[in-house]
C-alpha cells in the first residue's frame, strides 16, 4: 500500500483525514459525484504505485528508491505545508515534535519494510497484505489509547487470515520472506494511522506533519542507502519514470486529491472508495506485469477485501443507526 497511504501516505482513522479548506477554495461548488471520482482516482494512483515500487528495484536498491521518492514528494507539498503553518500560526512545543517524530519514524519503517518486501513478493500480494494494517489499528488503539475495538473486528480478522491462506494458493509454505516482511510493514502502518490522527488533532497541521514525515523518511532512507547500496546517478536515472510516478502522482497528486475529495464525501463512503487501492494494485499487476493468482487466490483476495470493507464501513454505519433509533417514552 502506498498507502502515503497516502496509500501509502496522509491517512487517519477510517480515512478521516480532512485538510484545510485552502486546498479547495471552491469547496461549496463541488458536486458529490465529482468528489467521489477524485477519491477513486487517488486510490488508482496509490494502487498502481506498487508497480512502480516493484519495477524500480530492477535499477536501484529499495532504500535508494524510497529516499529519492520521499524527498521529492515531501518537497512538492512543502509549500502547502509552510502555508498551512503560517496561516494557522501554531506554536509547536517539544511534546508536539516528540509525537511528530514518532509518527515519522513508524512511517519510515512501514514504507521501508514494504519496499524491501516487494523485492521477493508479487505486486498483487503486496497490495492486499499491506491492507491488513486496518486490523492492527483497533489493537493498537486499545493498547495505546484504551479505545475498545468494534465487535466487527472479531469477524474481520479471521476472515482476513483465511483470505491470506487462500491468496497463497491454500497454504502458507509458499509464502516468501517478502510476504512476511510486508505483513510486518502493515504493523507499522497501523501505528502510523493512530499516530497521524493523534498528531493531526493535536497540532491542527495535517499537511505540515505529513510533509515532515515524507522528508524524514527520505533523509533517513538516503542516509542508510549511501553506505549500504552505494547509489549512483545512473541507477536513479534508469528508474526515473518509476520515481516520478511514485513521488509526483502517488504522493503529491494522490494526497491532494484525497484531501479535496474527502471534504465532500462522508467518511464511511470514502473508506469504501479508498479501500479499492488493493484492487487497483492487483489490476495493474495483471495488466502491466502479467501477474496471475491461482484460482483459489481470487477467493482469498475477495475475502481480504470484504474484511477490509467490514472493518472500515460497519462501525460508522452502526453508530449512525444507533443515533437515529427513536426512543420511546414510558
Amino acid at each position: 500500500m502506498f498507502i502515503v497511504s497516502l496509500p501509502l501516505v496522509g491517512r487517519d482513522q477510517g480515512w478521516g483525514f480532512c485538510p484545510t479548506t485552502f486546498l479547495n477554495p471552491y469547496r461549496s461548488k463541488m458536486s458529490r459525484p465529482l468528489a467521489s471520482t477524485l477519491l477513486l482516482l487517488a486510490t488508482m494512483l496509490w494502487g498502481f504505485a506498487f508497480i512502480a515500487q516493484k519495477t524500480a528495484m530492477d535499477a536501484m536498491g529499495p532504500l535508494t528508491f524510497a529516499g529519492v521518492r520521499f524527498l521529492i514528494g515531501g518537497l512538492l507539498i512543502l509549500p502547502l505545508a509552510l502555508h498551512e503553518l503560517r496561516r494557522k500560526g501554531v506554536k509547536l512545543t517539544g511534546t508536539h515534535w516528540f509525537f511528530i517524530m514518532a509518527m515519522s519514524m513508524v512511517f519510515f519503517l512501514g514504507s521501508l519494510l514494504q519496499q524491501v518486501g516487494l523485492q521477493t513478493t508479487s505486486v498483487t500480494n503486496g497490495g492486499f497484505l499491506t491492507g491488513l494494517y486496518v486490523f492492527f489499528v483497533p489493537l493498537f488503539g486499545f493498547l495505546l489509547f484504551r479505545h475498545r475495538p468494534h465487535p466487527i473486528t472479531f469477524v474481520g480478522v479471521p476472515l482476513a487470515l483465511v483470505g491470506i491462506y487462500f491468496l497463497n494458493g491454500g497454504g502458507l509454505e509458499g509464502f516468501t520472506i517478502g510476504d512476511w516482511i510486508i505483513i510486518g510493514s502493515a504493523i507499522f502502518w497501523g501505528l502510523h494511522v493512530l499516530l497521524l490522527g493523534h498528531v493531526a488533532r493535536m497540532t491542527g497541521l495535517p499537511i505540515f506533519v505529513s510533509s515532515v514525515s515524507f522528508l524524514f523518511a527520505g533523509i533517513a532512507a538516503s542516509a542508510i542507502a549511501l553506505p549500504t547500496e552505494a547509489p549512483t546517478l545512473a541507477a536513479v536515472s534508469a528508474g526515473w519514470i518509476e520515481i516520478a510516478y511514485a513521488a509526483v502522482l502517488s504522493t503529491a497528486v494522490g494526497f491532494t486529491l484525497q484531501a479535496i475529495g474527502q471534504q465532500h464525501v462522508p467518511a464511511a463512503n470514502a473508506a469504501i472508495i479508498l479501500s479499492a487501492e488493493s484492487l487497483f494494485a492487483a489490476l495493474g499487476a495483471a495488466v502491466i506485469l502479467g501477474d496471475r493468482l491461482p484460482p483459489v487466490g481470487y477467493a482469498g483476495a475477495a475475502l481480504i477485501f470484504v474484511a477490509i470493507l467490514l472493518v472500515e464501513a460497519i462501525p460508522p454505519l452502526w453508530a449512525r443507526r444507533r443515533v437515529h433509533i427513536p426512543r420511546t417514552v414510558n
